[in-house]
């Protein structure tokens, strides 16, 4: 165990360790608990007898599970330490995909994944914004962008594993699923609780990249300014920003397998497929874009990405065959966690690395509302004009929004 202050006395920092666990956390709490809905949503809404309105019901309901822990989470965080918050969280989040493979109606359902999110907001809030604690000013857009391809993990995972589980069980293989999620996700609690480390300071460390005479531990004892969080412009104009980010991308990604079978002709095995390649390439898009936001600026990196995905939203919508719906996935896999790995290194940014966890869940306020619309939204959308087209050419169209809104950023420069 290193105790020194000096980074340099063994190869390895502990602040490697930190991000690898950290990344494991959003497997959990966001690829599992979240995006695993997307790969058994037609088994799973054909089981319960849902329609899409019901099915962007069940989203809705996890998401503001999400919503009403990502603000809390941040600040307890903040308050009691990520590593107690996080290993709670996941708990929490493993309990709800353990009851959801139970569900045998609506109702029941939407109960148990608004658990799920509950448990989601309650971890991944917090380990995205421990980062910061760990890792310069610097190096946090690389840090964040790496921690983010937990749910690229994910999306491969799943798109190889949920299908052939299906197959196997047939009409209860979604509840199979939902068990060996809560079973994973459990796991990783045990995991979190065992390595995370709230700031280096525990260890007699300091962030990755700083020197002895840096002065970026904070004193044990010393009061949280939360005025500096709550009161920000900056940090209010942050979060109208990640709304559009919440509100699109979700669109895309719950109705993403569902769109590709009714209405793109495809298998369950061949859209699995499609979804593993978008996890695959989005393994780097969090690295790269953290990077380029680390060079460049985090304004700059968000209007690019937005961009980006609009038209990968649009191109799902309007090229519905196979060349469309692969360039789609390749450019949604290519920027799909950058958003919010720049949102945390920008936290990180302009309030500190103490309160960035509490920054970090007051901005994932608004993009949780984001979130719980878009489903619903999109749902009703698809039953009145029998299409989930026009509900993705209105994901794009906010995603353009969010371009917009992004280049009237006044956060800070990034630090070199």
């Amino acid at each position: 165990m290193q105790t020194g202050n000096s980074t340099n006395s063994v190869p390895i920092h502990y602040a490697w360790l930190i991000l690898a666990v950290g990344t494991l956390v959003v497997f959990g709490a966001l690829g599992l608990a979240r995006f695993g809905y997307t790969m058994v949503l037609p088994s799973m809404q054909s089981g319960l007898g849902l329609n899409n309105t019901q099915a962007g019901g069940l989203a809705t309901t996890n998401l503001i599970g999400y919503l009403a822990l990502s603000v809390l989470g941040g600040a307890f965080a903040s308050r009691y330490g990520p590593r107690v918050v996080i290993t709670a969280g996941l708990t929490v989040a493993a309990a709800g995909m353990l009851m959801t493979g139970f569900a045998n109606s609506f109702v029941s359902a939407a109960a148990w994944r608004m658990l799920t999110g509950i448990g989601s907001g309650a971890s991944n809030v917090p380990a995205m914004g421990l980062l910061a604690a760990w890792f310069v000013q610097h190096r946090r857009g690389l840090a964040s962008g790496i921690g983010v391809t937990g749910s690229s993990f994910a999306l491969i995972v799943l798109g190889i594993f949920v299908p052939h589980v299906l197959e196997v069980y047939g009409a209860s293989g979604w509840r199979i699923c939902w068990f060996l999620f809560a079973g994973i996700t459990f796991g990783l609690a045990v995991l979190a609780f065992t390595i995370l480390r709230n700031k280096p300071a525990d260890l007699g460390l300091l962030p990755i990249g700083a020197e002895k005479d840096s002065g970026t531990i904070t004193a044990k004892g010393s009061e949280l300014n939360w005025g500096r969080v709550y009161r920000s412009g900056a940090v209010w104009h942050l979060g109208m920003i990640y709304v559009a980010f919440g509100f699109s991308y979700i669109i895309y990604m719950t109705f993403f397998t569902k769109y590709l079978i009714a209405e793109g002709g495809y298998t369950q095995e061949s859209a699995g497929r499609l979804f593993m390649l978008m996890g695959w390439l989005s393994l780097s898009c969090g690295l790269i874009w953290g990077s380029f936001s680390d060079k460049f600026g985090r304004k700059a990196a968000l209007v690019i990405v937005y961009i980006i995905q609009a038209a990968a939203f649009c191109l799902f919508a309007v090229w519905p065959s196979t060349p469309g719906f692969v360039l789609s996935a390749v450019l949604f896999g290519l920027s799909a966690w950058s958003i919010p790995a720049i949102m945390a290194a920008t936290c990180g940014d302009l309030l500190g690395p103490r309160l960035a966890p509490a920054g970090l869940g007051f901005i994932t306020l608004f993009f949780g509302i984001g979130q719980a619309a878009g489903p619903s939204v999109a749902g009703v959308i698809a039953d009145a004009g029998h299409s989930l087209s026009p509900a993705l050419l209105l994901a794009a169209g906010v995603a353009l929004l969010g371009a917009v809104g992004s280049l009237f950023l006044k956060s800070a420069s990034p630090e070199h």
